[in-house]
């Protein structure tokens, strides 16, 4: 089957024993053990497992090409499982400027736990290599990067990571599914904040991970899920299906939309910079137009001005809304230096916008009032 339409019948019917096309909502906290006593893979509590919980992993499973997944309550839920299933003393390398949350979850928690972590360019495959110690067991790729959207070599980082016997985690919130397949690709982990496009309407919280195989490292990311306690509820799991079932339709409309504002911002006096890898000027095209399918919704770009210029022509707009996060249908927009706060590489003058499904005529009206 194709994407599109593994989307739409994924585990539609795992945990439905009725002949209801949609699932319904499981929001019993406890179920009922059998007379002969509770077998493997029976649900019993649902911190444990749910009806809902299961037909999401599956359906996320399916669609990133793992074997399996565990969800979460959040994204950062989602990355604190993974780093948890390391072992203290054990060291990370990792994007200098991944998205700000997963930074400070770092230097701040798991540092503190015992983690050693090394944040760097990884535009380079020599940097990544310079930067691998004897202790090193996760590479943690972000690709394109947030805000800064640099490119990372996903082929290229397996490699080096397996003749080194080093674990490789992509965090594919931005690209999806429906523009990158990382599993495919060589990782052994993929990562995705589901509250961004996998919601696609700003009101579900989420974290997933997914698994090329079904090993011992995976085993300790769902003991953490399951004794961690981080697990989205029955009716998030439910919501997260749903919005899954358009997600091929949203992504090819956030694609067609934001090569359609870039083409706006290129010509715009008051932007001195675009970071977006679909243009051919980026540092990162040649990489990305072999990794990824379509190049996504996000841009950043740099204002020709300061701090100041950049927060007052995001506080012009009447269409895009002023809001940190990214991925649902409404064009949303930020100045991400303020959001990031201490540590953050990125500069004072960048803003983010994430273009949604209004009419692109409508969204480059409003840039074109905003950026006066």
């Amino acid at each position: 089957m194709r994407f599109e339409t593994k989307a739409i019948h994924t585990g539609l019917h795992i945990a439905n024993p009725s002949k209801a096309v949609i699932p319904p909502i499981s929001p019993s906290t406890i179920f009922e053990i059998d007379e002969g006593g509770l077998k493997e893979g029976d649900f019993h509590y649902t911190r444990l497992g749910n009806p809902n919980r299961l037909q999401f992993e599956h359906l996320i499973a399916t669609l990133e090409g793992g074997e399996e997944a565990a969800v979460f309550s959040s994204g950062v839920a989602a990355a604190a499982a993974i780093l948890q299933a390391l072992k203290p003393g054990d060291h990370i390398i990792i994007p200098e400027d991944v998205y700000a949350g997963n930074r400070i979850l770092v230097k701040e928690i798991m540092n503190r736990w015992g983690l050693e972590s090394s944040f760097i360019n990884m535009t380079g495959l020599e940097t990544i290599e310079a930067h691998i110690q004897p202790n090193t067991k996760l590479i943690w790729i972000e690709t394109p990067s947030n805000p800064l959207m640099r490119i990372t070599d996903i082929a290229g980082v397996v490699e080096l990571a397996k003749s080194n016997g080093i674990r490789t985690l992509a965090d594919n919130t931005w690209p999806t599914p429906v523009n990158q397949l990382p599993l495919e690709l060589g990782t052994d982990l993929v990562l995705h904040s589901t509250s961004k496009y996998f919601g696609g309407h700003s009101d579900i919280l989420g974290g997933a991970v997914v698994t090329r195989e079904k090993d011992d490292f995976f085993q300790q990311i769902r003991l953490n899920q399951k004794m961690g306690g981080a697990v989205p509820s029955p009716q998030d799991c439910w919501m997260l299906s749903r919005s899954t079932r358009t997600l091929a339709y949203r992504m090819k409309g956030h694609n067609e939309h934001t090569l359609q504002v870039v083409d706006f911002l290129k010509e715009n006096k008051k932007v001195a910079d675009i970071y977006f890898p679909g243009v051919k000027s980026h540092p990162g095209h040649k990489i990305a137009r072999r990794q990824m399918k379509g190049f996504g919704g996000m841009i950043s770009f740099l204002l020709d001005g300061n701090q100041q210029e950049a927060i007052r022509i995001v506080a012009r707009s009447k269409l895009i809304t002023r809001a940190t996060s990214l991925g649902g249908v409404e064009s949303t927009w930020e100045h991400r230096r303020s959001s990031e706060g201490d540590g953050s590489v990125t500069p004072e003058n960048l803003i983010r916008l994430s273009v949604g499904l209004e009419h692109p005529d409508d969204i480059i009206a409003d840039l074109e009032y905003a950026l006066g």
